[in-house]
């Protein structure tokens, strides 16, 4: 673990998300918050570890902008902007929930709060299970839902889900402890009382990774690969960073779908809500001790 790295992709991460939080985003296209989000993480001397997830309303996760997106913050949207830093692949995960609707204003004070509780008990040897309950008991008790089909995930360089999940519910049986030597994101989901309270996977797929690196057998995704390679590694991507060195759009898309046919690339769904149900959400990196925890986040 590079403990400064990680710190200096906290701090950035945290002046990107509280830019983001104050910033009015209404009438403004989804490519122009991702663009924007993306530049300022890149100005300030780090890397983004995933393209900014811009998601609306009962799209929990995983959307970023498409080339040229023009999809417009409304104002009665819930918008869920969640940044990824890294600094040599050690990487600060965070989000917030931006909204200018009072109607959502406790919504987003749920995951919020359920998040700033997960975080106060979180240090060396604390449960994932007994995290998801603190967060389920929370959520619940504000009137709302935790989606149970989302969940943290611990963090290693150039790895954004690195095998361990920390639940947004309670969970039976075995359940791994936090350790000192690893970092985590804890990041509660919460959606309305009528909402299903999982999520299902959308059509919409605009991020990427690379999970094989065997050739395809295909010249031009060949070398596409290699690009992809060359610049992000393991990390996700997305379409509209590639068409800054590609200008034939279409040709770029359909040697994606070549490497996402032969298995060298992964599409990721966006995630919707089961009942189609507004979702918050909330998020910090954090690395346990003894005494507590380094959010690094904050």
């Amino acid at each position: 673990m590079n403990a400064e790295s990680y710190l200096k992709a906290g701090k950035i991460a945290s002046q990107v998300r509280e830019d983001a939080r104050r910033k009015y985003h209404v009438g403004s296209t989804l490519f122009d918050v991702c663009e924007e989000v993306e530049a300022q993480i890149r100005t300030m001397g780090a890397q983004p570890a995933f393209p900014v997830n811009a998601s609306l309303n009962e799209i929990a996760a995983h959307y970023t902008a498409e080339p040229n997106d023009e999809t417009r913050v409304k104002e009665g949207d819930v918008l869920k902007i969640d940044i990824g830093v890294h600094i040599d692949g050690y990487i600060a995960d965070t989000a917030v929930t931006v909204c200018y609707d009072p109607k959502f204003d406790a919504l987003v004070k749920a995951a919020e709060t359920a998040l700033v509780e997960a975080v106060r008990m979180a240090r060396v040897n604390t449960k994932a299970s007994d995290i998801g309950k603190t967060i389920e008991t929370i959520i619940s008790r504000m009137g709302f839902k935790p989606i149970q089909n989302l969940s943290g995930h611990s963090l290693q360089q150039y790895t954004i889900h690195a095998g361990k999940s920390i639940p947004n519910v309670w969970t039976i049986g075995s359940s791994f402890t936090l350790q000192p030597s690893e970092a985590y994101a804890i990041e509660p989901f919460a959606t309305t009382k009528d909402g299903m309270g999982v999520v299902r996977e959308g059509k919409v797929r605009n991020i990427f990774g690379i999970t094989s690196r065997k050739p395809s057998k295909d010249k031009c995704a060949d070398e596409l690969l290699e690009i992809i390679w060359n610049r992000y590694r393991t990390l996700p991507f997305a379409l509209r960073w590639l068409t800054k060195v590609f200008d034939d759009e279409a040709k770029l898309r359909r040697t994606i779908e070549i490497l996402v046919k032969k298995k060298n690339v992964h599409a990721y769904p966006i995630l919707i809500e089961g009942h189609g149900k507004m979702v918050a959400q909330a998020e910090h990196t954090l690395i346990p001790n003894d005494g507590g925890s380094t959010v690094i986040t904050l």
